[in-house]
């Protein structure tokens, strides 16, 4: 069966957070990815791992790690969730993700051994898009026998198929609100899901953070006896450019950090992904180096993260920031950026389970104008809710009818204004990847 017969069956499982309405939601439970992986050989008990659960910088925390022991010479897994434009993106070897034929071969190889689960009555229905995902991801890092595999967690941890893994080390990022519909409604109890990925006698790597999380996270790691790390001392001085490199001390010596991630909100992800490193090294025998820290921060790639793309005088910025931590967070990272007597313009749209006025608040003051765009999924916020965010911040605003025209009237007014500019693209993973893919296939794909 072809690739593309692949992703459309995939993509008509995606409302499995929040389905049409009438049909019950789906509820999670590891029984379903454990069943599955026994079909295809238990995948996962081939190969060491790290899991990386939180709310904001899980991502780039697993993919500055994933680099760093790419560049130390171990042969290294990175998936991660959601993807900006292809599917492939979640599943990579050595930086590199994995080829259409083979995300097809092992598609269709996880599905059939899902379906005849079914047919014998072991599942009552089909795994979900994202369970048939990480089946595929695991399959792939174990047939490729990699090192060790870096594994996001999707969404929570406790779980989370991700987490049916026995991980080296359990890594926990900034912790804030978001999916209370699904893990809880305060942070203390966002935390206790996401601590789910803890293992007695096992290793977490974290950093002081809010403390109602600090609270939890210490607690749960009491009590199953878990040797806490801190990655404090890999974070920079405070005042320390979000932009320039700096210099640590690991591994006995002093390691120059020039990761192209921007932002003061990256220091803690890439202490992260350092400490993780450290330990691998210290603890389990892995070659990380001083100089393999470097080079792996350095070449680490992780687009949509405060991403900056030149095209026609105009400054193009793609965050994702879709809660209100990211949104402060990119707001923080703007402040160098955004000058006075410049257009400035952001294109905005979120999912309707996202506090849209909460994020319209923190981020639409310090735009001239708001283009806010309709997302290609069953979840996207209603225009006429961000243009009633809009109004309530007093933040002049205008709905476009598709991500393409957003693009087209964000640059219309940026020449009406002023030469050159700045157009801030945020709000969804959904809204960045469409808009980022449609300005490089505009623009031939330049780096």
């Amino acid at each position: 069966m072809s690739y593309a017969a692949a992703i459309d069956q995939l993509n008509a499982m995606v409302p499995e957070l929040y389905p049409p309405p009438g049909e019950p939601r789906r509820k999670f439970s590891l029984n379903e990815i454990r069943l599955l992986l026994a079909a295809l050989g238990d995948p996962h008990l081939r190969f060491p791992c790290v899991l990386i659960a939180g709310t904001n910088g899980k991502g780039s925390t697993a993919a500055t790690l994933a680099s760093i022991l790419t560049a130390s010479g171990c042969r290294t897994g990175l998936y991660t969730s959601p993807h900006l434009e292809r599917a492939n993106e979640r599943i990579r070897l050595d930086r590199a993700e994995i080829a259409d034929d083979a995300f097809a071969a092992l598609y269709f190889r996880v599905h059939d051994a899902a379906q005849q689960l079914v047919l014998d009555g072991w599942l009552a229905r089909l795994p979900s898009y994202f369970e048939i995902l990480t089946a595929q991801a695991l399959l792939y890092f174990a047939e490729a026998a990699v090192d060790i595999a870096v594994l996001e967690v999707g969404m929570g941890g406790r779980l989370d198929a991700t987490n049916i893994v026995d991980p080296l080390l359990s890594v926990i990022t900034d912790i804030s609100l978001d999916h209370t519909e699904w893990l809880g409604s305060t942070i203390a109890a966002i935390t206790r899901e996401k601590a789910g990925i803890l293992r007695p006698g096992g290793t977490m790597i974290a950093l002081p953070q809010h403390p109602e999380a600090n609270q939890v996270l210490g607690e749960v790691a009491a009590a199953l006896g878990v040797r806490g790390v801190s990655a404090a001392q890999f974070v920079p001085s405070i005042g320390v450019s979000p932009v320039a490199p700096y210099g640590i001390e690991a591994l006995g010596a002093t390691v120059q950090v020039d990761s192209p991630l921007r932002g003061a909100h990256q220091h803690r992800n890439i202490a992260l992904a350092v400490a993780a490193a450290v330990e691998l090294a210290d603890r389990h025998g892995f070659p990380v180096t001083p100089a393999g820290l470097a080079e792996g921060i350095r070449l680490t790639r992780w687009p949509g993260r405060l991403e900056r793309i030149g095209k026609d005088g105009v400054e193009w910025i793609f965050d994702v920031a879709h809660n209100p931590a990211g949104a402060w967070a990119l707001c923080a990272g703007l402040s160098g950026v955004l000058r006075d007597g410049e257009s400035r313009t952001l294109i905005f749209g979120c999912l309707r389970d996202k506090p849209v006025l909460e994020m319209a608040k923190i981020l639409f003051p310090i735009f001239a104008q708001v283009i806010v765009a309709p997302i290609h999924t069953v979840r996207t916020a209603p225009l006429e809710d961000l243009l009633a965010a809009a109004a309530a911040t007093g933040t002049p605003a205008l709905a476009a009818d598709s991500v393409s025209q957003a693009l087209q009237l964000a640059l219309t007014r940026s020449a009406q204004r002023a030469q050159g500019g700045v157009i801030v693209v945020s709000g969804s993973v959904y809204l960045v990847g469409e808009a980022r893919s449609l300005l490089l296939a505009d623009r031939g794909r330049q780096p």
